[in-house]
């Protein structure tokens, strides 16, 4: 996968969030960005407890991570502070996500990689997205 530079790379799990931004002009070089709050949340949908036909609060929590993230990154790609976003979830995290999407921070996605690489160096998630 073709990045450009500027484009936003969010890495997120159930529990982190790691933010780069492509400084790379004709290969992908990642420099981490500052760290904004994610407000958690209870649960990924609200009034869900958890009960034996419902999931059990550490798959709420993790709910409630992402819709968190997708929450700060709509507030950066609405104050215009993104242009291009791609995203690198766990397969779960990535459908929470996406439901917390505005219009706008999914119309700035350039990409999505389902997989989750929190934790790795940013050579290594340079890598990942190389062979995306």
């Amino acid at each position: 996968m073709i990045i450009s530079p500027g484009t936003l790379v969010a890495v997120v799990d159930g529990e982190k969030l790691a933010l780069f931004e492509n400084t790379g002009h004709l290969s992908i070089s990642l420099t981490p960005r500052a760290m904004p709050h994610v407000a958690e949340r209870a649960s990924g949908t609200a009034g869900h407890t958890s009960s034996s036909a419902n999931p059990d609060n550490d798959t709420q929590a993790e709910d409630g991570f992402a819709m968190g993230v997708a929450e700060v990154l709509n507030r950066l790609v609405l104050d215009h502070k993104v242009e291009s976003l791609l995203v690198i979830a766990a397969p779960r995290t990535l459908g929470q996500l996406r439901k917390g999407w505005h219009k706008e921070t999914a119309a700035r996605v350039v990409g999505e990689i389902a997989k989750d690489l929190t934790g790795h160096s940013p050579d290594q998630i340079a890598a990942a997205i190389h062979k995306a």
